[in-house]
């Protein structure tokens, strides 16, 4: 689906397709264990995040160089632009490159090869963030962002992720405190596998600005009034929640009642490699099993934009609502 969009919630590690899996090993000297790309495919069967994860972490040791990276943001930018998205805030996960012994410049400086140049390559404008993995220690955090200091001008925010059961936001409150007197934006993941108590510490004791995912929070009445009264977004990801057993099937999805409820909800892809679809193909998914209506579909177009961190380019924001309302299904 081309309709404009922002995509908020893209891990870059997740748009590691197997064809450039394979290639990127050749490339680099590296054994994958998988016979083919089909082999690997067969692969992408999750019982929960945490068998994502392994699967995850295990092919990033394709990833060596500035020209990996490069290779791997021009390959997901193609794509998203091919699918309606005008605007990118993308992760990345340092820590799980630095204990591969890949430097913090190499990941920041290759990414930043395709994400400098891509709204004159893709016509896509970006932002990038640092996401801390909650599983590992607070300490592992501090020391990533004292590392990421030299390249505070390419990254916008930091963010959390990996496995959230039992590493609940208050962990990571001291770096988040560091994060936001360097000016930068924080948001979190919350509420996906872990209780909505771990979307209201992520506000609370983090002041995150954005919630990624946020789905359970539909099991505290108390804290929907309080997300819509504030008006705090929510970076959905329904085709993942469907791969990742959150929701049976996408038909189940509360994407519709929490529509209703007034939260301001936004569709994206997640690791979109592993997940079966991008941002225009979770938009085509909900509204087949949904059935969304044309307005309500761009309501959630509209509410990617307004979500994005375009502060100091409220030009251009207005250019992309602008082009959500001249849409024509």
């Amino acid at each position: 689906m081309s309709l404009p969009k922002a995509e908020l919630h893209l891990h870059i590690e997740g748009t590691l397709e197997p064809e450039l899996a394979f290639e990127l090993a050749a490339r680099n000297g590296v054994e994958l264990p998988y016979a083919d790309t089909d082999t690997l495919r067969k692969a992408y069967q999750f019982e929960d995040l945490q068998s994502f994860l392994n699967l995850y972490y295990e092919l990033m040791a394709v990833l060596r160089t500035e020209r990996d990276f490069e290779d791997l943001a021009n390959a997901y930018l193609a794509r998203a632009a091919a699918q309606g998205v005008r605007h990118a805030e993308i992760f990345f996960d340092p820590q799980a490159h630095l204990a591969r012994g890949v430097a913090m410049g190499t990941v920041v400086e290759g990414l930043w090869r395709a994400l400098g140049s891509s709204a004159q390559n893709h016509g896509v404008s970006t932002q990038l963030i640092m996401c801390f993995l909650r599983d590992e220690s607070a300490e592992s955090a501090l020391e990533t962002l004292e590392a990421a200091k030299p390249y505070l001008d390419r990254i916008v925010g930091v963010g959390l992720d990996s496995a959230e059961v039992g590493h609940p936001p208050v962990k990571f409150r001291e770096v988040y405190e560091a994060a936001a007197a360097l000016g930068l934006r924080r948001v979190a993941h919350a509420g996906e596998e872990g209780p909505p108590e771990y979307i209201v510490e992520a506000l609370d004791v983090l002041g995150v600005e954005r919630i990624d995912h946020g789905l359970r929070c539909v099991e505290s009445p108390e804290l929907v009034a309080r997300l819509v009264r504030d008006r705090v977004p929510l970076t959905l990801c329904p085709l993942s929640n469907v791969r990742l057993r959150t929701v049976d099937v996408l038909g189940d999805h509360p994407l519709p009642a929490m529509l209703d409820a007034g939260l301001m909800c936004t569709v994206n892809s997640d690791d979109p490699a592993y997940f079966g679809g991008y941002a225009g193909d979770n938009f085509e998914a909900v509204q087949q099993a949904l059935g969304l209506s044309e307005e309500r579909l761009r309501e959630l177009a509209r509410n990617s934009f307004l979500a994005s961190f375009l502060e100091h380019d409220e030009e251009l924001r207005a250019r992309y609502l602008a082009e959500v309302d001249a849409y024509e299904f």
